[in-house]
């Protein structure tokens, strides 16, 4: 297993490798307070270069951006923003996520009582920390510090099994890459632009907006938000078994959709002391005769399944 560190939080500069029984630490300490809020560069080599690997990265404030390139490493270029950023992000939607460490009321009573009349307050210095580990193709790619929102910009090469996520405060875009894409966003947009393969994408707030230029006619596929709008444009030959529902909106499609006009199953269900009748209000059609199942689901919001252009 090789494990890749970028860390910031000292004014000085230090490049440390080591090795030992197989295990590879790179550090890279830069000083924040010299250099700013400067972007940094991780380098992670894969071990089988050129062949299928997995990459998961999960941030809790923050965005990512993905795109693909020619080269055979993942290239990690990571941005810290300043502690004013960080405080005075926003959330859309009515959906917020908050991480609170509490003291307890022993020492809250204690740094009451505490006279800090006289001090000044020492700030942090914003420091950052990343860090990628690959073993065998699969690579993971951390952040030290929840309350440091962290922006990545990364570039990979194909044919990737992609998990990437975020909670707050950062949107998420994957561009011109082809594999199997999983990618959820809380509080902000997912933009997907010239990808081949499948995806399952999700929000609680936010947009889903997916270009395919080209799909995996075998894998099943689901986009679904809380509050926000589904924009899906599909190449114009792609078969695909419809299932689409939009509690407070509409659904719109160029596509000939064959709509099954089967009346929505209902179910009746009895436990002593309770019946409940369930009907499904789903909708169900076919594109191009069908193929596998692309659900797209959302609360507030409309969905939109369009043809790409000739």
């Amino acid at each position: 297993m090789a494990m890749f560190t970028l860390k910031s939080n000292l004014n000085i500069q230090i490049m440390k490798k080591m090795k030992i029984t197989g295990l590879l630490i790179l550090s890279l300490i830069i000083g924040s307070n010299s250099f700013g809020q400067s972007t940094e560069q991780l380098t992670v080599p894969l071990s089988s270069p050129g062949k299928p690997y997995s990459l998961k990265i999960q941030l809790v404030t923050g965005s990512i951006k993905v795109v693909s390139y020619d080269g055979k490493d993942i290239l990690i270029n990571a941005t810290p923003r300043s502690d004013d950023e960080t405080k005075g992000s926003k959330t859309n939607g009515n959906f917020n996520v908050n991480i609170n460490f509490r003291k307890g009321d022993k020492d809250k009573e204690d740094e009451s009582d505490f006279d800090k009349s006289g001090m000044k307050r020492i700030a942090s210095s914003g420091g950052f920390e990343v860090t990628a580990k690959e073993a065998d193709n699969n690579v993971t790619v951390n952040t030290g510090n929840p309350n440091k929102a962290v922006d990545l910009d990364l570039k990979i090469p194909q044919d990737v099994k992609l998990k990437i996520g975020t909670v707050n405060d950062g949107e998420i875009s994957v561009e011109n890459v082809r594999g199997e894409l999983e990618v959820s966003n809380v509080n902000e947009k997912i933009t997907l632009d010239k990808v081949s393969g499948s995806v399952m994408a999700n929000t609680v707030n936010g947009d889903i907006v997916v270009n395919f230029s080209k799909v995996d006619p075998n894998a099943p596929m689901a986009f679904s938000t809380l509050n926000g709008d589904i924009k899906v444009t599909l190449p114009i030959d792609t078969k695909a078994n419809l299932k689409l529902k939009s509690d407070n909106g509409e659904i719109f499609s160029d596509f000939d959709v064959v709509v099954d006009k089967t009346p929505g199953k209902v179910d009746k269900i009895s436990t002593p002391g309770m019946y409940k009748i369930k009907k499904d209000d789903w909708v169900y059609g076919k594109i191009n005769g069908g193929g596998a199942e692309m659900l797209m689901k959302n609360m507030q919001g409309d969905i939109y399944l369009k043809k790409a252009a000739k």
